[in-house]
């Protein structure tokens, strides 16, 4: 019997554009075993999508190890009847010995795609899923179909100015396209039906009319094909990114720009908190938002009077634990007869490949390890146990020889069980997926909770300085005072006047960290020439005696002794005697109660103060499931492998990293975590990275694969949310989709009415308001906040990594966007749309363009006239109503990043260019100078404005009385600026 091999192609994503116009005309023709077939041609697109299945002969399944299927990509050239030689676009070349042997085993693959020759230039990859069907019969799918399909897709071609949006209107241009478009089509028909022609004679020809390929999804408008009933056809997974059908064009209508693959997507995990479970359910448990996996826990305690095997009277034992094909080991001790080891090995319960569990102690030797004695577990006998319950106890267990005598080989002591990754023991754990990497790098891929350092700002006030003694008595000295703080340096402006009493009365500002073991070194500098100074004297405190300043006054300032330069490091008696008589008057004191930002405003977890005693209580509990991914791109393509992937969970000072999966693009974590909340409007981030130190490689980078950013003020309490997240990311080229995550969300608030009055709060604490830090230190304070967290953090065992710590705190978003720049004007426009709205509403009143209208409002009108009581509850009443109204329009899904919000779908290439572009510039001096201009025109807005206008607003803002000063905001002001603002959405 003849089998089949079923190639679907999917789609292909950033490929190199060829046709002269930054496009291309892409088609996929796939050869196996001397039989060639080809997709249909998706017209000037660099993304496209063909979810096309090709099938193909096999005459022995036996020889498909041996041979290879070649995909290729191809511009399709032709125009007209005239046919010239097609752009090669990327090739992929898949070994028989890697596809799956039936539907059920197959998983959609993204490949790179490679060159052909030398000079091939190609980029991009593409999406396929292969294998094999045994029963051939189960495929009716025909020629004349697919044909059907073409024909139908090419009456439902959209009009030319519709296929392509980003394309300049011009007449006769949009005419070219559309006739070459209509040329494309035809070739495309007679293509087609040259196949169904020539498939018509080997029919005719054999008396014989079957045909083989995988049924597409069945419609309600065609009938479904009746399967035979010994082997009915077999389910064909349908994809949610891949293989969903395209909106109708009134749903796109609806959401114009939006594509569906860039929203979230719902989902009903099988998780306790779906079923039903309270979470003091045993059953729950406490990781009730995420699937309960079994794992066989084996902990190996220690052993002891085990016997000496080498010839030198020693023993290096180790513990090998065996579970079909997994095979984990302990760490071997150097003669030890009674080693401590006190590790623990998992294995998924879904992965087990034995009913026998064989734990065998050895000892390490240059040639060959020798067998010291083994336990043996079944595991029909080994008990489960789910936490909160008690941990297993361990057990002494007589070591038995090879040939199951006991009692000359000496005891281990172990503990095996059954349970989930609720256990303690889960994050500490070797897990049997991660079987391939060494005892040294397994700390790489293990889960892991960090906090960040407490930070403090540190004020320094530099007033003034006594007697200082210049290089040149004859010339009063120019001096200047540098404050270094670790690597934090700061410097005062120059002294006004020549003078060895000079006067500065400057501030400046750092960030501390607890311990507080640094030291601040305060150097007074005289400036000689340019870029030269001399050192005129320099005094060292430790930070841990500079005081600590909650809400009260500044403390008071003192007088220092400087001391020489040269012995300013000296201690004891010999610092005494070289004291001299320069002395600086400083103002020092750790700030308590200032919020140090590390993130930026717009999407940040914390606003509390850095002083504990300052702090509020909680109000509520955010738990969040970390359950899958699925889609992900494949980091690892260039070394025959797909990715590492691990997640990193920020909100407030608490990180949680999960553990890695290796060498998969659905990775299924299944891991809960919880912070304590104490204010609404903050946000959680939850990042998805490749782990580049599974084998080694200290100088190797973490990729970023994406990122999902949420609200906490737009989830509704006790509702637990579970959807699929896409990954977004803007990269050069465009936007791009890295794949999906799968989060379950739940906020449960504990003390509502805090909670309420949070939002007539300020955002910040009272001390950003009453004593305002300069504008100009915010961002270079939050730099180093954002250094001190990541240094500190990668310190950490297993290290939370500085490029990891970086995405996730946005370091680089300060960076000048003009995309940016462009969403936040919409976003600005769109506040201000509703007086637009209201204003052309009261035009059409006016106008009597709608009479019944028109006349509600005269007797409204008329009934406030008479009755002006009633204005006030009449416009309530009308908020009321246009309230509930709205109500039922509310968004059930919590919003996330947001493509068209952002600007990134239809960015100009040249001003992606301009964002990616390094600091200073590396592009021509012309390039910038048109950006330049480009951004003068934008902003040509401010010459329209009447100058007079800006000053009359100005100036009355700022001759307000007294009584409507404050340097707190206004409750209205916090409300509105505690309402979500959508700039977490911003990618």
């Amino acid at each position: 019997m003849v089998a089949k091999l079923v190639v679907e192609v999917l789609d292909a994503a950033d490929l190199m554009p060829k046709d002269g116009e930054g496009s291309a005309s892409p088609y996929v023709e796939v050869t196996f075993d001397n039989q060639t077939q080809r997709t249909q041609t998706k017209f000037k697109d660099l993304n496209p999508a063909w979810n096309r299945k090709l099938v193909f002969e096999v005459a022995d399944p036996r020889e498909l190890p041996d041979k290879t299927a070649e995909i290729t990509v191809y511009n399709d050239r032709r125009s007209g009847h005239h046919h010239h030689h097609n752009n090669f676009l990327g090739l992929v070349r898949i070994s028989g010995v890697s596809i799956p042997m039936s539907e059920s085993e197959a998983s959609v693959q993204r490949y790179p795609l490679d060159k052909r020759g030398m000079f091939s230039h190609v980029k991009g990859d593409i999406a396929l899923r292969m294998f094999l069907v045994q029963d051939p019969s189960s495929s009716i799918f025909s020629e004349e179909q697919g044909f059907k399909e073409v024909e139908d897709r090419e009456s439902r071609v959209p009009p030319q100015e519709e296929i392509n949006p980003n394309i300049s209107p011009s007449v006769g241009h949009n005419n070219e396209r559309a006739v070459e478009e209509r040329e494309f089509w035809n070739d495309e028909k007679e293509h087609i039906h040259t196949k169904v022609k020539k498939k018509k004679k080997e029919n005719d020809r054999e008396q014989v009319r079957t045909f083989y390929s995988i049924p597409a999804k069945n419609h309600s408008t065609s009938p479904a094909p009746q399967p035979r009933p010994q082997a009915p056809p077999p389910t064909v997974e349908v994809r949610a990114d891949y293989m969903r059908p395209s909106p109708s064009p009134a749903m796109m209508m609806q959401v114009p720009g939006k594509k569906p693959e860039y929203e979230v997507v719902e989902t009903r995990p099988a998780v306790a908190a779906h079923m039903g479970y309270r979470r003091g359910d045993n059953t729950a448990s406490t990781r009730d938002l995420v699937e309960q996996m079994n794992y066989l826990y084996v902990r190996v305690v220690k052993a002891g009077d085990l016997p000496v095997m080498d010839i030198t009277g020693s023993l290096d034992p180790y513990v090998e634990v065996k579970l079909g094909n997994y095979k984990g080991v302990t760490k071997h001790l150097e003669k030890n007869q009674n080693p401590v080891w006190n590790q623990t090995f998992a294995f998924p319960k879904d992965r087990l490949q034995a009913n026998l569990l064989e734990v065998t102690v050895k000892d390490k030797d240059i040639a060959k390890d020798d067998f010291v004695g083994r336990v043996v577990f079944d595991l029909n006998e080994v008990p489960y146990r789910v936490p909160p319950d008690s941990p297993l106890a361990p057990q002494w267990y007589k070591l038995e020889d090879k040939k199951g005598e006991r009692g000359k080989r000496g005891e281990i002591m172990l503990a095996v069980w059954m349970g989930t990754q609720a256990d303690e023991a889960f994050p500490e754990a070797w897990h049997a997926d991660a079987h391939s990497i060494s005892q040294r790098n397994l700390a790489n891929t293990r889960c892991q909770v960090y906090f960040s350092p407490k930070l403090y700002y540190l004020r320094v006030h530099v007033i003034e300085a006594q007697d200082l003694i210049p290089s040149d008595r004859g010339r009063p000295p120019v001096t200047q005072v540098r404050v270094q703080l670790v690597n934090q340096v700061r410097l005062t402006r120059p002294s006004p006047v020549p003078t060895v009493n000079p006067l500065w009365n400057d501030e400046l500002m750092f960030v501390a960290s607890e311990p507080f073991d640094e030291l601040l070194i305060v150097t007074v500098e005289e400036k000689v020439g340019p870029g030269r100074d001399e050192i005129l004297g320099r005094m060292v405190i430790s930070v841990r005696d500079v005081p600590m300043r909650m809400e009260t006054k500044l403390p008071d300032s003192r007088w220092f002794n400087l001391l020489k330069p040269s012995f300013a490091e000296e201690e004891g008696e010999r610092k005494e005697r070289i004291k001299f008589a320069s002395k600086i008057h400083l103002r020092l004191c750790k700030e308590g109660g200032y919020h140090v930002l590390d993130e930026s405003t717009h999407f940040s977890s914390d606003f509390q103060p850095s002083s504990k005693h300052l702090r509020r209580p909680p109000i509520g509990l955010l738990e969040v499931g970390i359950l899958s991914a699925r889609n992900l791109q494949p980091m690892k393509g260039k070394e025959g492998r797909l990715t590492d992937p691990y997640c990193v969970a920020k909100y407030g000072n608490k990180w949680v990293r999960t553990r890695t999966i290796l060498d998969t693009l659905a990775p299924s974590w299944n891991e809960q975590n919880s912070w304590d909340v104490y204010d609404p409007c903050t946000i959680i981030t939850i990042g998805v990275f490749d782990n580049c130190h599974v084998n080694g490689g200290q100088d190797a980078r973490d990729q970023r694969i994406g990122k999902v950013r949420l609200r906490l003020s737009t989830l509704e309490t006790e509702r637990i949310y579970s959807h699929y997240y896409p990954l977004l990311v803007l990269t050069p080229g465009g936007l791009k989709k890295h794949g999906e995550l799968q989060l379950a969300l739940r906020f449960t608030c504990t003390a509502w009415v805090n909670m309420v009055a949070q939002y007539g709060r300020p955002l910040l604490p009272k001390m950003h308001y009453v004593q305002p830090i300069p504008v100009r230190h915010i961002d270079w304070l939050r730099h180093q906040a954002m250094q001190i967290v990541a240094a500190r953090l990668a310190r950490a065992e297993p290290p939370l990594r500085r490029e990891v710590v970086e995405y996730m705190l946005d370091v680089d978003y300060h960076m000048f966007s003009l995309r940016r720049s462009k969403a936040n004007f919409f976003r600005i426009m769109t506040v201000l749309s509703g007086i637009t709205a209201a204003c052309r509403w009261f035009d059409d009143v006016c106008m009597w363009r709608n009479p019944i209208t028109t006349v509600l409002v005269h007797v409204l009108f008329l009934i406030l006239v008479c009755y002006p009581e009633l204005i006030l509850p009449t416009i309530f009443l009308y908020l009321f109503v246009i309230g509930v109204w709205n109500y039922r329009f509310r968004p059930r899904h919590p919003p996330h990043m947001d493509a068209r919000l952002s600007q990134a779908e239809n960015a100009h290439p040249d001003e992606l260019d301009e964002e990616f572009d390094t600091f200073p510039t590396s592009r021509p001096t012309d390039v910038v100078r048109m950006r330049y201009d480009r951004l003068r025109s934008v902003a040509v807005f401010l010459y329209v404005t009447p100058f007079q206008v800006v000053a009359l607003l100005l100036g009355l803002y700022l001759l307000r009385h007294p009584r409507f000063r404050s340097k707190l905001p206004s409750v209205p002001v916090n409300f509105f600026k505690r309402l979500p603002a959508k700039a977490d959405m911003l990618l």
